[in-house]
């Protein structure tokens, strides 16, 4: 069996809101062979940027673009394949939107093996450990706390028991951010209550925020530091009362390997669409070596919900899950399937690959770009 076609393309709905929510555009990534199966892939990053470093041409040999290393390969090579793109774009950069890159086409890759072999990708990465996994409602806050309470209400109505509430506008002083954490509170009432702070502090005020926050009972406090502040969440892990997750922006082994050396975080958060499941496997084995716990960022389409599930569903301690709650037909239509938690709770896929088949209506109906 040989890659004949690597295509990649870039949807986007018709108006584009100016939020922190990456759940407005998406890069799909095609991986089809001779014997005409097809893997499917995701990155979560700018969809322009990560086509080029796809459809790049050779440079030199530590300097081509993704499909030229790749057409003519046996898919199944999965680890070898990994290596050789590592090399082949050396000189791209080692831990941000390459890594992105090659994480949209290892997950078609793995997609593929199983459809290869008619497993589910968890029975490939080992076994899953749970059939479903409690999963919370991720949305941005409101513009005050009033708003807040208003959306935590809603989703908890639809039957969710946690809540995460993230971004905008924390950050802007004290008392924003005290109330939108008691309006978050207000409307959740006894439900488990996540936040997270967008990247906006530094460690001091953030310990701060940590001490003002615990009074509301919150399960974690997401990203309150910059994402690469390695020193500064050690020095903030070791002080909150309050546990501090972080990871989401981190793009493979290398960029997450500082972080667990370390024991910088009490929840290591991983996007499958920036690290693909052969670099995310590393990242369960080690966090799990360290006693940490462990979840999924996902704030994009079905694919990468699929992609979550079956990696999570992996690790030992899972607890709870990222439901983007995002009313776009990115994340709502994408796939025939609906990947979304009913009361709560999310299923874990058990059809061959990913589980999940692309909606090619929606596909024709948002596709502005196309390489191939």
């Amino acid at each position: 069996m040989k890659i004949t076609e690597i295509i990649c393309q870039v949807l986007r709905i018709p108006t584009v809101e100016a939020k922190t929510a990456s759940c407005q555009d998406a890069v799909i990534v095609r991986v089809r062979t001779d014997t005409g199966l097809e893997g499917i892939g995701e990155a979560d990053s700018s969809p322009e940027v990560v086509k080029a470093i796809i459809d790049a041409p050779f440079s030199h040999n530590i300097a081509s673009g993704l499909r030229e290393l790749l057409i003519g390969e046996n898919p199944l090579d999965i680890g070898r394949l990994w290596d050789k793109m590592y090399r082949g774009t050396m000189y791209f950069g080692r831990t941000s939107v390459t890594i992105s890159a090659m994480a949209a086409i290892d997950m078609a890759l793995w997609d593929l093996k199983g459809k290869h072999f008619g497993e589910p990708i968890h029975r490939l990465l080992g076994g899953k450990r749970h059939d479903a996994i409690r999963s919370y409602a991720s949305i941005l806050f409101g513009d005050d706390g009033q708003e807040t309470a208003d959306i935590g209400r809603r989703w908890v109505e639809a039957g969710y028991t946690a809540v995460k509430f993230g971004w905008e506008p924390m950050g802007e002083s004290e008392a924003v951010d005290i109330d939108l954490v008691r309006g978050a509170r207000e409307g959740l009432g006894d439900a488990t209550l996540l936040i997270d702070a967008g990247c906006v502090w530094d460690a001091r005020t953030a310990l701060r925020r940590a001490h003002a926050f615990a009074e509301y009972n919150i399960e974690w406090l997401e990203e309150p530091l910059q994402q690469a502040d390695v020193d500064g969440y050690v020095w903030l892990r070791d002080r909150s009362p309050v546990p501090i997750a972080s990871g989401e922006g981190e793009c493979g082994s290398e960029a997450f390997r500082p972080f667990i050396d370390r024991h910088a975080l009490d929840v290591y958060q991983v996007d499958l669409s920036r690290n693909g499941f052969t670099q995310a496997a590393y990242v369960r084995d080690r966090v799990q070596e360290i006693g940490a716990r462990l979840c999924n960022h996902c704030y994009t389409s079905p694919l990468t919900v699929a992609a979550s599930l079956h990696w999570l569903s992996t690790c030992r301690d899972a607890f709870l899950f990222e439901d983007c709650v995002e009313e776009t037909p990115m994340r709502t239509q994408l796939t025939i399937e609906p990947m979304q938690g009913v009361d709560g709770w999310i299923s874990v896929p058990n059809a061959p690959g990913l589980g999940v088949t692309l909606n090619e209506d929606l596909v024709s109906e948002t596709k502005v770009a196309e390489s191939r």
